[in-house]
Parts: structure tokens; C-alpha cells; sequence
């Protein structure tokens, strides 16, 4: 397999619907991720072996930027057709994807982390397989429910 690099993300339009969010590329595609996103209090660690896929949003919702964090699978010119950005980590690497929006490796799992009062929108991640798809919105501490 080649090597991949990273690739920088373009605003794509995003629709956050009942049962969760439609992202459409820039080639005209979409897809559909299952929700509606768990919140989660600024940070998460994504279960091992995920794919990982980062959505940041404006605050209205309808527009943001996608990274996929460590694709081996997604060739870059496509990534580019798509609008789609790649990040690659190593052991112990760490990335800002965004301003406030931090990923970095965690063991066989990704964590990442939200500065909230940084972001002027709002995080997803989803993190999928074959066998099972997780949304989490990264929202701030006083937003969980208790």
C-alpha cells in the first residue's frame, strides 16, 4: 500500500437532520451518518480500531469541514474531489485540525479533544466499522444532562 499524506479539508455543506447528519461533498455525493450524535463533554477517546471521521460546523450547522483522522484506505485525489481532508498520526502524535480541535493517538484509539471557546460552531465525531457505527457532538460541560 502507498504511503498517504495529509490532505487539507474544504467546506462541504452538511444538513443536520432528524436521526442525524448529511454531509454532501464537493463532488455531489453524500453520506449519511447515524445519530443523533451522544453528547460528550469536550473530549473523547474513540473505541480502538475505528475509522474516525471529525466534522466541524459553523454555528448555523449547515456548512463545516471533514477530517478523517490516519485513512490508509481513501486515496488523496479523491479525498481532494470530495473536500474531505486526511490527517495522519504516528505513536504519541498530536494534530490541531481546527482552531480549538485537537487529535491525537491514544494506544488503538484517537481522542480527541475541544477548546469550545475556541470553536465558532460545532464538533462531531464518528467513529465506524463493519460492525458498528458511534456519533459523539463534543459540547461543553454545563450541556450534559445529569
Amino acid at each position: 500500500m502507498s504511503a498517504r499524506s495529509n490532505v487539507a479539508p474544504s467546506t462541504i455543506t452538511v444538513d443536520l437532520v432528524d436521526g442525524g447528519i448529511v454531509v454532501q461533498y464537493l463532488d455531489g455525493r453524500e453520506v449519511f451518518y447515524h445519530g443523533p450524535p451522544e453528547p460528550v463533554a469536550e473530549s473523547i477517546k474513540t473505541p480502538p480500531g475505528k475509522d474516525v471521521h471529525v466534522l466541524v460546523t459553523d454555528p448555523d450547522g449547515v456548512e463545516g469541514v471533514m477530517t478523517y483522522v490516519n485513512d490508509r484506505d481513501t486515496h488523496d485525489d479523491i479525498l481532494e474531489g470530495t473536500g474531505v481532508g486526511r490527517v495522519m498520526l504516528s505513536d504519541d502524535d498530536e494534530e490541531v485540525l481546527f482552531p480549538g480541535v485537537t487529535v491525537m493517538t491514544d494506544a488503538y484509539s484517537i481522542r480527541v479533544d475541544a477548546d469550545l471557546s475556541l470553536v465558532d460552531g460545532r464538533v462531531f465525531v464518528f467513529a465506524e466499522d463493519e460492525m458498528s457505527e458511534h456519533a459523539y457532538e463534543l459540547v461543553a460541560e454545563s450541556e450534559i444532562d445529569s
